[in-house]
C-alpha cells in the first residue's frame, strides 16, 4: 500500500476487473539496455526540412540509455568538427558529412548505412 499514491491515479476511471493492474508513467520510463556497437543498425541521412535551408546530417536506430546517446554524439561532433545535438533517440550534426560519420560509426565497430 505504500505505493498507492492516489495522486498518480487521478482521472483513472475504477476497473471491477480484479487482475487490473495500474500501469504509470513511471514505470514505462525505463530506458532500455545499450546494445554492443555490432548490434546497432544506424541509418546515416541528411535532412532539410524545416530548418531554414539548412543541412543536418541525422544518424537514427540507436537503441539505448540517453547517456550512451550523448557520449556517441559528443565523440561524432569532435571527430566532425562541427555542433549538434542528441535528443530523442537522434544525432544530429550540422552540416552533410554523411560519409565520414559513417566511416568513424564503422570504424568504431557500429553497424552504419547511408541513407538518402
Amino acid at each position: 500500500m505504500a505505493n498507492n499514491d492516489w495522486k498518480d491515479r487521478l482521472g483513472v476511471v475504477y476497473s471491477t476487473d480484479p487482475n487490473f493492474k495500474y500501469v504509470t508513467a513511471a514505470d514505462l520510463d525505463q530506458e532500455p539496455e545499450t546494445l554492443e556497437p555490432s548490434r546497432q543498425k544506424l541509418i546515416v541521412a541528411i535532412d532539410r526540412r524545416n530548418r531554414g535551408g539548412k543541412q543536418v546530417t541525422v544518424v537514427r536506430g540507436f537503441v539505448g540509455k540517453a547517456d550512451d546517446l550523448a557520449a556517441l554524439a559528443k565523440t561524432l561532433k569532435t571527430k566532425c568538427g562541427v555542433g549538434g545535438s542528441a535528443k530523442e533517440g537522434e544525432i544530429l550534426i550540422q552540416g552533410d558529412f554523411r560519409d565520414r560519420v559513417v566511416e568513424i560509426l564503422s570504424a568504431a565497430g557500429y553497424n552504419a548505412k547511408r541513407g538518402n
